[in-house]
């Protein structure tokens, strides 16, 4: 019997990565997306590259009525919850909007699920939870702490699923901790689509490599790493799409309850920023001018990924290379130097 699932913010750029990977594993999907940050371009791409139109409705998480409607119309198994604002600068200047949108805008989600009987969760969280790591690498027991509204918005949600898990034990709530998304899918026909300047390091990149921005500014030259600039877990977004499909399968699996249980989605590997400018030059043949400037306020040094448990329980390890996720990435951007403007 084929699982339909429902995709909130699967118009977005980890969400129609993982349509695909989704559409590949068997699953049934219907994406529901407000648009906000994203494209409808994006769906219409995965439906090409699937080979099949998907049911995709307009709609926000935080429109309880509206999500009504799409629980009544469709038996699902489970949710992958995306739909969040994830811009960290932009939460620090409008706290409330993030609050607003990635906290309240989850419980509407989670109570309309609870009315309709639909218990497993797939959620969408963050490194950033860990804040400033004591300890590398990051397993799961580490602690959380969060250094701007964006992660403190989404460890306020872990905190949600915590207590809605103790409440009642039929819930399955997984929220995947993903380290630095990156990359785009292998036909270029997908990608990340930033609506302005890039917040992301690799888009900024590939937008220097294609001549849209003059420059790279480096945000600090002198942490304690292998060259001085900020060291990260760097994960293809095509790995982590695939991350999502094992979560899935590992609850379709469970004959009882899983409760709350976190999983890291990374390498287990940081890269500096300067090696990863290095190697985006290397695989697309473009100088990508680049200048330091001072540290930005809440960056951290190192943080990158246990993830161990990932791999036991999901039977998950990210598969893809720095070198693959630079050319998947220089791909995209030179196939679409305006993103999703660019009508294929």
């Amino acid at each position: 019997m084929t699982k339909k699932i429902l995709v909130t913010g699967g118009a977005g750029y980890i969400g129609s990565h993982t349509c695909i990977a989704l559409h590949e594993a068997g699953y049934d999907i219907v994406v529901y997306d407000n648009l906000s940050n994203s494209s409808s371009e994006a769906i219409n791409r995965v439906s090409r590259l699937i080979g099949q139109p998907i049911e995709f409705i307009e709609g926000d998480i935080r429109d309880a009525e509206s999500l009504r409607q799409v629980f009544s119309a469709h038996k699902f198994f489970g949710v992958i919850h995306f739909a969040g604002l994830k811009a960290v600068g932009e939460s620090v200047a409008k706290p409330l909007k993030y609050y607003d949108n990635n906290v309240s805008g989850t419980i509407t989600l989670l109570e309309v699920m609870s009315e309709y009987d639909v218990k497993n969760l797939v959620f969408s969280s963050s490194a950033t939870v860990y804040g400033d790591p004591e300890t590398l690498p990051i397993d799961e027991s580490s602690k959380r702490s969060c250094t701007n509204p964006y992660g403190q918005s989404k460890l306020t949600v872990e905190h949600i699923l915590e207590d809605l898990a103790v409440s009642n034990t039929s819930w399955n709530l997984i929220p995947l901790r993903y380290f630095n998304p990156v990359g785009a899918h292998s036909s270029g026909q997908i990608g990340e689509d930033p609506n302005d300047i890039p917040n992301n390091l690799m888009p900024y990149i590939s937008q220097v490599a294609v001549g849209k921005l003059a420059k790279l500014n480096i945000f600090g030259n002198d942490y304690p790493t292998v060259d001085g600039t900020g060291v990260r877990d760097f994960i293809h977004v095509t790995d982590l799409a695939q991350g999502h499909v094992a979560a899935l399968n590992y609850l379709k699996d469970q004959s009882s309850s899983v409760g709350f249980l976190p999983i890291n989605l990374g390498t287990g590997k940081g890269t500096s920023v300067v090696e990863l400018v290095t190697a985006f030059s290397k695989v697309s043949g473009q100088d990508i001018p680049y200048q330091f400037t001072d540290r930005r306020a809440g960056d951290i040094a190192s943080c990158y990924a246990s993830a161990d448990k990932a791999k036991s329980l999901l039977g998950w390890q990210a598969k893809l290379s720095i070198n693959e996720m630079c050319q998947d990435s220089w791909r995209w951007q030179s196939m679409n130097p305006n993103g999703y403007k660019d009508k294929v």
